[in-house]
């Protein structure tokens, strides 16, 4: 916000619970294919070990995700619009070219994730199941493009129920070593494989187009605030985002719980099918068709998420609008050729993954940046603790992926 005095009138005194959603659609993001692909694999292969991660990256995730909700608020931009004003032509296009490469992989685990669903429910061919995944996402997205954002929001938040119930249906059931589950909130590792694992975690959890998405979903869905209003709505904020991660945080421990009481030493897990297969065959089919459900609403609802990300960061960096639909078809293409070409769909999501970890600095710093700066968000730029404790968590994201780098290339 500058220091300028806004003239628009403080938000209508509706019930607080009005004020929740926008954090819901992007905690889809926390949820998608590509999660259930690095949880399975991390619980499958190394049980409990890796449980801090997830919960280090969810607290990670509440305040990154609340402050890009505060930054489109406070300012009436969003993120990618901020960096777009303030980047020289050069620059902003090798910014968005990172950005748009991040979303791409994001799109890629989303529709391989809904594809591999259709294919464990009904034997669906992945080429044929990424297709219908596609055209049931420009379905979604329509319903935002003709009836607003909030029928949207209940239809994403509809979706994370069916999310839920999918994969935590299975844990009710499994045998979980809580014992084990308490030592494995101990950081630590077990060599190169369990950091590119956690790398991949990171990026399936606190996911960059998530934080570009955010900025936006709070200044469009509340509108540019009097500053007499923004208090209140901030607060609303919190609750939204705390709420929403609360939920996707606790799917993602349910996922490597389950993975580590039902499939650790079994043979052929090392993929979602495998997994599903082995799941069905520990704990009953109905628990298979449930989970496979779970992935399948996974798949739908973020793709349509990501794809709505996409086009807010194209329009704030390059301030080009394309269609939502026109985007959806074009970014379908890349994820029906991998699963056209016959590469194996879930080691595709776990290095995704790692790619969207990678990208994770270059949305969170300038964020970190904006949101401490006086100049531009007044008196509701980060305080000193706030700051101290966000560029902390930046850091941490930036030497874990230092790491899985050097590791990798020394292995």
């Amino acid at each position: 916000m500058s220091t300028t005095t806004r003239t628009s009138p403080p938000p209508t005194r509706r019930p607080a619970r009005w004020l929740l959603g926008p954090a819901f659609v992007a905690a889809i993001a926390y949820v998608d294919p590509g999660n259930v692909a690095a949880n399975l694999t991390a619980g499958a292969q190394y049980g409990y070990l890796l449980v801090w991660v997830l919960i280090a990256a969810n607290a990670m995730a509440v305040l990154i995700q609340y402050l890009s909700a505060k930054l489109g608020l406070v300012t009436g931009r969003s993120l990618p619009e901020l960096l777009g004003e303030r980047l020289g032509r050069g620059p902003r296009l090798l910014y968005w070219a990172q950005a748009e490469l991040v979303a791409a992989a994001t799109d890629l685990a989303e529709v391989i994730g809904g594809a591999l669903a259709l294919y464990i429910l009904f034997g669906v061919p992945l080429p044929l199941g990424g297709l219908i995944v596609g055209l049931v996402s420009m379905a979604l997205l329509a319903v935002q493009s003709r009836r607003g954002q909030r029928p949207f929001e209940f239809v994403v938040m509809g979706l994370l129920a069916v999310i839920t119930i999918g994969f935590g249906a299975g844990l009710v059931v499994s045998n979980v070593d809580w014992a084990a589950t308490a030592a494995g909130i101990v950081p630590r590792f077990e060599g190169t494989q369990t950091v590119l694992l956690a790398a991949g975690m990171l990026g399936a959890t606190v996911m960059p187009h998530a934080i570009y998405l955010h900025s936006s979903l709070a200044r469009d869905r509340h509108g540019v605030q009097s500053e007499a209003g923004l208090p209140r709505l901030l607060r609303a904020t919190r609750w939204d985002v705390g709420l929403s991660l609360l939920v996707a945080g606790t799917v993602n421990v349910a996922m490597l719980l389950l993975a580590a009481a039902s499939l650790n030493g079994v043979a052929g897990t090392d993929s979602i099918e495998g997994a599903h297969a082995a799941i069905s065959s520990a704990l009953g089919p109905a628990i298979g068709v449930v989970f496979g459900i779970g992935l399948l609403a996974s798949g739908l609802a973020s793709t349509s998420v990501g794809c709505y990300a996409g086009a807010s960061i194209m329009s704030g960096l390059l301030r080009v609008r394309i269609p939502l639909l026109v985007r959806r078809a074009i970014t379908l293409v890349p994820a029906l050729v991998v699963l056209a070409v016959g590469l194996d769909p879930t080691w595709a999501l776990v290095l995704s993954q790692v790619l969207l970890s990678v990208g994770i600095p270059f949305a969170a710093i300038p964020l970190v940046a904006l949101t401490g700066d006086r100049r531009l968000m007044g008196r509701f730029a980060n305080g000193p603790r706030l700051r101290i404790v966000a560029w902390t968590v930046v850091a941490l994201i930036v030497a874990l992926n230092l790491a899985l780098l050097v590791l990798t290339l020394v292995g």
